[in-house]
């Protein structure tokens, strides 16, 4: 077992010197909404997207900053994300010890990993990890808010949502485990396009309605285990941001669409 993933894009989807990280990633985060997670408790699940920053940072910060509440109780992030270069089978597990951004290493909880060795759909590949990128720009963000945590990191491939579901399932835990799920919504629409694109997915994650196609979402695959989940789990869904690149960064012609959901788990007698 290899011990330390390297970063992969440090330095073209987020700033590469610690430094400049850290105060970029601060800076997000001090402009995100202040969070609406007291109407729904603390999240369990996010969907985050994963564009280098300058294009979705804003709405990545937003589901962050709703941890803040929870950051001394979140001990292990299940992230998963889909993989964009290299062909997997199922749910690649990175066969490391620790994944390093420029930010400081986040030990990977491999007992965890072991635990999830008699699933078929689980496999170890560190050559799905070693470029991909929908994981690892997540962690800046996560080192920072979170005082120590350690890290499920799954890059998924070709899986069902059961598949995937069946493996939230067995990582689920309690308050001590957030599931961040990694995905952008439409591609390379026009922007008047994508905006009605990306409304309706948002409205079918809102209802727990899946499944999603991959022209709807890239990360469809983990997000429709999430909403499988999601269902068995009670949670419940609130858009915390939505816009696209052609809102941030980008030009109009072409854009990407980006949402943050947290899913919050319904304690029955709250208000």
């Amino acid at each position: 077992m290899h011990p330390i993933r390297p970063p992969a894009v440090a330095g073209t989807f987020y700033p590469g010197q610690a430094q400049t990280l850290a105060a970029e990633v601060g800076r997000l985060l001090a402009h995100a909404p202040a969070p609406a997670s007291t109407q729904s408790g603390l999240p369990k699940a996010l969907i985050v997207p994963h564009a280098g920053y300058v294009y979705s940072g804003t709405t990545a910060a937003s589901a962050y900053a709703t941890l803040t509440a929870a950051a001394h109780t979140i001990e292990r992030v299940v992230l998963l994300g889909p993989v964009h270069s290299v062909a997997v089978r199922g749910l690649a597990a990175p066969g490391v010890e620790a994944f390093a951004t420029p930010l400081g290493t986040v030990p990977v909880d491999t007992a965890a990993i072991a635990a999830l060795a008699h699933l078929p759909q689980v496999v170890v590949s560190p050559p799905a990890h070693a470029l991909e990128h929908s994981l690892e720009v997540q962690l800046p963000f996560l080192q920072t808010m979170l005082p120590r945590f350690s890290l499920v990191p799954l890059a998924v491939g070709d899986a069902t949502a059961q598949e995937v579901a069946q493996v939230l399932d067995a990582l689920w835990g309690g308050p001590e485990t957030l599931i961040v799920i990694s995905s952008d919504l439409s591609h390379y629409l026009p922007y008047a396009a994508a905006h009605i694109t990306d409304q309706n997915t948002v409205d079918h994650i809102l209802h727990l309605d899946g499944p999603l196609t991959h022209t709807q979402a890239c990360g469809a695959t983990p997000i429709n285990g999430l909403l499988l989940a999601a269902r068995a789990h009670q949670l419940r869904p609130q858009l915390l941001a939505q816009c696209n690149s052609g809102d941030t960064a980008g030009d109009r012609q072409r854009v990407v669409g980006y949402a943050a959901v947290a899913f919050s788990e319904h304690h029955h007698g709250a208000h």
